[in-house]
């Protein structure tokens, strides 16, 4: 007998809207639902592993406007953004990276946010030994914060170095390196000073495994169907968010890698040269700085204004060219890193 044709899932009414009228759409109105998304596959992979490690909570999820784990629940907030394809589209396009976008980056998410929940279901931030190691929880999050790229006393699993951020994004790295499967942590943190805490975790864990923890009560915080910002006022805020507070100085950098001599003036515009590379440019060096690529958009604007300004040229091989210009853009990336001007890094 043949096989019945698989019914088609209805889409939302606004899967086929623009881009200027979903923009108006109240993010309650999406009325997207978890279960059924390969976001719930995640999640049961998050289960999954947490039960190989012999731990007893299974957190509850639910669609929100970002990723977080809030402090009286011990349950994951997922992005809307997630939920449909057609909003992972007009997340790529407004913010260039779809944070938790493949199935590999979402469960990097996940295991960050189990980790909060693991310290909020059991207030670990009390004990004495979590403090020495952590610091304490109560410190107040910083506006902004400047990551050692070569320190060694934190793991490394989110971008920009989050475990440098504050106490509880440390014990949440820290958790995530531990709980991903095959990280072989042992081997891959010896010698550096942060495997004392991933040490501490692994005893932690196994103390605590089958703990009744304090908080039990399965709430969903600020969920999709609460909230009443359009899509436009979100990302108005979350592209605020994401930019550059302080005007940089790029013409020095610039003229030693371009030419304003009149004598190339039928060389190529340098501004239509990083036109032409920047995606390139700017998911190189978000790969190896961790730098969001849409900052790194931003900043290629500037420069491109300056390059058309100063009236530079692209004079000689362009493969020298891309090269210079890519770690001259990796350069100021990393430098930005320590800059007291730089704004807070997304919170996850």
């Amino acid at each position: 007998m043949p096989r019945r044709p698989r019914k088609k899932k209805r889409q939302p009414r606004w899967a086929a809207w623009p881009d200027e009228r979903l923009m108006t759409l109240q993010l309650k109105d999406l009325k997207l639902p978890l279960r059924g998304t390969w976001l719930a596959d995640c999640l049961r992979d998050l289960h999954g592993e947490m039960k190989e490690k012999g731990l007893a909570i299974r957190p509850h999820a639910w669609l929100s406007s970002e990723w977080f784990s809030p402090s009286d629940s011990p349950g994951i907030a997922f992005p809307f953004y997630l939920a449909h394809p057609r909003l992972m589209r007009l997340e790529r396009k407004m913010i260039i990276d779809v944070e938790g976008g493949t199935r590999a980056e979402c469960m990097r998410i996940l295991r960050h946010e189990a980790g909060h929940v693991m310290q909020h279901a059991y207030a670990l931030q009390r004990q004495p030994r979590w403090r020495r190691l952590f610091g304490r929880s109560s410190t107040r999050y910083p506006s902004y914060y400047r990551p050692d790229p070569a320190s060694r006393n934190f793991v490394q699993h989110l971008r920009l170095w989050y475990a440098q951020s504050h106490p509880d994004e440390d014990f949440a790295e820290t958790f995530a390196v531990w709980l991903t499967p095959r990280s072989n942590w042992r081997k891959r943190y010896e010698g550096w000073p942060a495997l004392k805490k991933l040490q501490y975790v692994d005893e932690l864990m196994a103390e605590i495994a089958r703990q009744k923890p304090i908080l039990t009560r399965r709430t969903e915080v600020e969920p999709l169907r609460s909230l009443r910002t359009t899509l436009g006022e979100h990302y108005q805020k979350k592209l605020a968010h994401y930019s550059v507070d302080a005007p940089r100085a790029y013409d020095r950098d610039l003229l030693r890698i371009f030419s304003n001599n009149p004598r190339h003036r039928h060389s190529p515009p340098a501004a239509a040269f990083i036109r032409h590379h920047r995606g390139n440019f700017r998911r190189l060096v978000s790969k190896w700085t961790g730098e969001y690529q849409l900052t790194l958009d931003q900043v290629l604007d500037e420069m491109i204004e300056r390059c058309r300004e100063l009236k530079l040229r692209a004079v000689g091989s362009e493969r020298q060219l891309r090269t210079d210009f890519t770690v001259l853009l990796t350069a100021k990336t990393v430098h930005s890193l320590y800059s007291p001007l730089r704004r807070q890094w997304i919170a996850l």
